[in-house]
């Protein structure tokens, strides 16, 4: 049986109705696709708290969390990953990578114009249908 593994993803919205896309380093599992920046969740943690820290830590940068924009469970060759997207808003910071090869800020019309990681997709075309 796959492990699962529970991540969070941020959906970052700026002032000017901008989605926060990250670049996936060539170093990482899918490598070179973009996906929602985040990570996983500890044991004994809660998905909000984790999202909050891996913002801090990935992207040197303070999030408020708002609603769940969607939650999906993806198969990938070796592993399960139960990824859980919530929309937020950076509160400090200017959002600077430190894991990932780079960020853009991008219009939701203009989203499908990157390649994605295959679980981050579900959560790219619901941001789509909300334009």
């Amino acid at each position: 049986m796959k492990k699962t593994i529970k991540v969070v993803a941020a959906i970052i919205e700026n002032d000017s109705k901008e989605i926060l896309c990250a670049l996936r380093s060539p170093k990482m599992v899918n490598p070179n696709r973009w996906e929602f920046p985040g990570g996983k969740v500890e044991k004994e943690e809660d998905i909000y708290s984790a999202l909050v820290r891996e913002i801090d830590e990935e992207l040197n940068s303070k999030i408020e969390t708002h609603e769940i924009h969607n939650e999906l469970i993806h198969e990938y060759d070796t592993f399960l990953i139960h990824l859980i997207a919530i929309k937020c808003s950076i509160v400090e910071g200017i959002p600077t990578p430190k894991e990932h090869s780079s960020l853009l800020w991008l219009k939701r019309e203009n989203l499908d114009s990157l390649k994605w990681a295959p679980a981050d997709v579900p959560a790219v075309e619901l941001l789509m249908e909300e334009n």
